[in-house]
């Protein structure tokens, strides 16, 4: 495992590719992006089995599908800085004709994106399909998926929970951002889903609670759990409890930063808590 002193200073430096990215066009979603800052980079750094390079097969590595598609730039933040594709790219997020838009998208070939993703609630219909593909394939490496608290209010999902336990699709890890906010308040407030563990359980799938989930290590312990309770005939689910905004003191704690870019002001105010460590691109 990378020390995790070093994954700090990278956790740190995409903090500060998010503000800045969503900050430049005025347009974006930091909140739930720095939110999910430290699952994307134990994710990259350590979890995925992955190989050099990028091939949208994907035949002999583990697969990772985003489907809260508009968390796109800690998606993209990761990426550039495990090697996808060249950081300076990050500039042309959001603008037109770039590969970087709001939401990932597949027909301009951007490494690491395997599907266009933002429509929210259909992410993990694909993760169980590419779960199939592994399996016919004799590959025994895993898929990985993952999916807003919000977004389960989509109907699509609880079709795709059924199916998973039912056809027994036990190389699939998804993922629940579990923050407790979407973009109109919190998700009490909006659609009250009640506890998703016991949701999960009721659908027969097994269920980790990763309590801690913008703390590096117990995600790498909740993660390594998740993994060793793959291929015994149950999909897993992974309830990560994490804070919308973490890691900027006014954007913690409210929903108000889902889909909302800082002023100059409030850049500097949130870089000045981030302080630089790998490099600005």
């Amino acid at each position: 495992m990378t020390e995790l002193s070093n994954l700090s200073d990278f956790v740190t430096q995409v903090r500060r590719d998010i503000l800045r990215m969503v900050h430049k066009v005025n347009s974006g979603h930091p909140g739930g992006s720095l939110g999910c800052t430290e699952f994307f980079v134990a994710l990259y750094s350590t979890i995925l089995n992955r190989k050099a390079g990028f091939n949208m097969d994907g035949i002999g590595e583990d697969l990772f599908f985003l489907s809260n598609g508009h968390i796109s730039p800690v998606f993209y933040s990761v990426l550039a800085r495990s090697g996808y594709f060249k950081i300076e790219e990050l500039n042309t997020f959001r603008l037109l004709n770039s590969r970087l838009q709001g939401h990932p998208t597949t027909h301009e070939g951007l490494p690491g994106v395997r599907i266009a993703s933002g429509s929210l609630g259909q992410g993990l219909s694909v993760a169980i399909g590419a779960s199939e593909a592994k399996k016919l394939n004799n590959d025994p490496n895993l898929i990985y998926s993952l999916h807003g608290d919000g977004e389960l209010q989509e109907g699509q999902n609880w079709e795709a929970i059924m199916y998973a336990s039912a056809r027994k699709i036990d190389n699939l890890i998804a993922t629940i951002d579990l923050n407790g906010k979407q973009i109109d308040g919190s998700t009490d407030d909006v659609l009250r889903m009640g506890s998703l563990k016991n949701k999960f359980e009721a659908f027969d799938w097994t269920v980790i609670e990763i309590e801690k989930g913008n703390d590096l290590s117990e995600i790498f312990n909740g993660m390594k759990k998740a993994k060793s309770l793959t291929g015994k005939k149950k999909p897993v689910c992974v309830l990560l409890k994490t804070m919308m905004g973490n890691g900027v003191d006014f954007m913690m704690h409210t929903h108000a930063w889902h889909g909302k870019a800082p002023n100059d002001e409030q850049l500097e105010s949130a870089l000045a808590q981030n302080k630089e460590t790998l490099g600005d691109y």
